[in-house]
């Protein structure tokens, strides 16, 4: 499903509970941050179709971690169409052996503990989650860069869910790209509101908590997480919120 402009110039793709997003830039290159779950392959091909380009319009790959529900058709990308992918430096072990992630928590307790959490993994599992490439080549990036790619997003690190997390800033569209840093839909509980992930994804959530204040102090309006709908309420409040819901 393609929405478009949930920010200026920026359009989500979500399918089976995961989030990706086009930014434009001049003319008529794209960045595409994330790259979704293997099932997203001609979903993103309709979707550029719909905003009237052709594959070579995307002219980077931005990915906020290496998680495999963000990675799903980057290799393709990369074969194909020759995308430069690009993400922190710590994101690129991940990146190549993408179901190698920490985590703080047993996974297998969370469907029990969480059925309604069951039909979420569920679409994520038949839409390719446990088939996902792996990828090499990736280019680094720091904290506090602005990103040479269309849209030219400032990147916030904001380690916690993975040692390497950034999300992307977009001060002159007051967009925040926030990855999993922050979420609105949890995949492992089922809960929504602005949250950080389940421990049975994210590798120290006490470290997650703090990453908060760097969202926050973006001042952004506008928050487009990895998971669940957009948040048009600051991203100040959304981390006053997700400190509040806490771990899980």
């Amino acid at each position: 499903m393609l929405e478009r402009d949930v920010a200026p110039g920026v359009h989500r793709l979500g399918h089976a509970n995961v989030n990706c997003y086009l930014i434009e830039g001049d003319g008529d290159q794209l960045t595409l941050v994330d790259a979704g779950l293997p099932a997203f392959w001609p979903l993103l091909g309709r979707a550029l179709r719909e905003l009237g380009r052709r594959p070579d319009a995307l002219a980077a790959l931005v990915l906020t971690h290496a998680h495999f529900d963000h990675l799903g058709v980057a290799r393709r990308l990369q074969d194909r169409y020759g995308v430069p992918v690009s993400g922190h430096e710590k994101e690129h072990d991940l990146a190549r052996h993408p179901y190698r992630y920490a985590h703080e928590n047993v996974r297998g307790i969370y469907p029990l503990r969480y059925p309604r959490a069951v039909p979420i993994l569920g679409a994520m599992t038949k839409a390719g989650a446990l088939t996902v490439k792996g990828v090499t080549g990736v280019a680094s990036f720091e904290g506090g860069s602005v990103l040479e790619v269309p849209g030219r997003p400032r990147v916030v690190f904001s380690p916690g869910h993975t040692f390497g997390h950034c999300a992307l800033h977009l001060p002159d569209r007051d967009a925040l790209l926030s990855g999993d840093a922050l979420v609105t839909l949890d995949p492992y509980t089922a809960r929504t509101g602005p949250r950080i992930v389940a421990g049975a994804a994210t590798a120290d959530s006490a470290m997650a908590l703090r990453s908060l204040d760097a969202l926050a102090a973006t001042q952004a309006r506008t928050v487009l997480p990895g998971h669940g709908e957009p948040w048009h309420g600051g991203a100040a409040a959304a981390a006053s919120e997700a400190r509040a819901a806490g771990p899980a």
